[in-house]
Order: C-alpha cells, then structure tokens, then sequence
C-alpha cells in the first residue's frame, strides 16, 4: 500500500515537472516518432513535432518555396540509425542526424545535417551530410496534422513519408550491408 501511494505521488510530481518545464501548458505541436525497422533488428528512427494546419495555407504559405524548412515544429527533427543506410542514392553511414527539407513545387529535397542538438532553427549552414531529391504527389485529402512515417518494402527497405496539407514527399531508404 504504502509502495503504491509512493509511487502515485512521484507520478503527480513528475507530471508537475513536465509541465513546468513546458510553462504549464500544453504544446501546440505534440511530439511525434516514425520507426523503419530492417529484417536484421536494425532499424531508423525519427523524432518530431506536429504543428497543425489551423486553416492556414501551409506549402507556398506558412512554409515558403525554395526555403529551407525546419521539417516539423519545436525541436529539430532527428533521424538516428544504427545501420549504415541509402537515402534516395546516398550513402548515410549509421549515426544521429537532423532532417531539413527543401519544399517547391518543382522537385522536394531531404536535408540531412550533420549538426545534432539544435533547436530546429535556424539551420546550420555548410553542416550538411547530403540533399536528396524526393519524390512529391497530391494527396486525395487534407492531412491536418505534419506526419512523417514508413511504409516497409521487404526487409531491408522501407519508403520515407511526409505527408502534410495535401502533399506527400517521400523517399526511398535501404540497408546497406
């Protein structure tokens, strides 16, 4: 009994820190994760916010054309893998990373940076690993919510979604062995 009300009370007081720490209220833009897992246990995982629509315009609008784009909200989104991998043709050697895109109308790029640790802006400059070119499509209807998640493609592929008002980018990513 009293073991239970021990740990009742580090729950409440744990909940009190988190919302210190967050000024005492909620965020707009909830965290959010994605995970690739290859048929050898390895796998890539992506940490990010979800800012939402709110009736604004989001491509050409909140998120300018040609610009980079911090990829989410709040933090940087981080992409961590523990095995080497290809991203759209490129080689990413297993580590921790943070994503960046590029949106246009014409052609998408990933961005993937070196620099680790950021608060998601301003991006860092000359840090970049690689750009990838991604591929973009319509989508039949309006994603509310920024969403990044995998669709699997056999054991050691998967494709990369980022699906967001009506558009989808997306990008192929394979183990290397």
């Amino acid at each position: 009994m009293r073991d239970t009300a021990l740990l009742c009370g580090l729950m409440v007081l744990s909940s009190f820190v988190a919302l210190a720490q967050q000024g005492g209220r909620t965020r707009p833009s909830p965290p959010g994760s994605a995970q690739c897992q290859f048929a050898d246990g390895k796998h890539v995982n992506i940490d990010y916010s979800r800012p939402s629509m709110k009736g604004r315009q989001i491509y050409g609008g909140l998120v300018p054309w040609d610009k980079v784009w911090r990829t989410g909200a709040n933090e940087a989104t981080t992409f961590v893998t523990d095995a080497n991998v290809n991203v759209g043709g490129t080689s990413v050697p297993a580590g921790a990373y943070t994503l960046f895109t590029v949106p246009s109308q014409s052609q998408w790029k990933l961005v993937i940076s070196k620099k680790t640790g950021e608060w998601g802006i301003p991006y860092p400059e000359n840090e970049d690993l690689a750009r990838v070119n991604m591929k973009s499509e319509s989508l039949p209807s309006p994603v509310e919510q920024f969403t990044i998640q995998f669709t699997q493609n056999g054991g050691s592929a998967c494709t990369l979604h980022l699906d967001w008002e009506r558009t989808r980018a997306s990008v192929e990513i394979t183990e290397q062995k």
